[in-house]
């Protein structure tokens, strides 16, 4: 059972993170062969005030 978990910032609709969990449930199932049903996506939305880059926040 494939377990795929994408991290990304905060921001997208709900209909991109359904479309961005199907593309890489497709991905993995041509990939690897495994039946969709046991494909499992984790969307993990980070929160701009907690993801800083060269020392600053990106909301800073």
């Amino acid at each position: 059972m494939p377990y795929v978990t994408v991290e990304m910032l905060e921001g997208r609709s709900d209909d991109q993170k359904k479309a961005l969990i199907e593309k890489v449930t497709e991905a993995v199932v041509e990939t690897t062969g495994a039946p969709a049903e046991k494909v499992v996506v984790f969307v993990e939305e980070i929160n701009q005030r907690h993801y800083g880059v060269g020392g600053k926040r990106l909301i800073d």
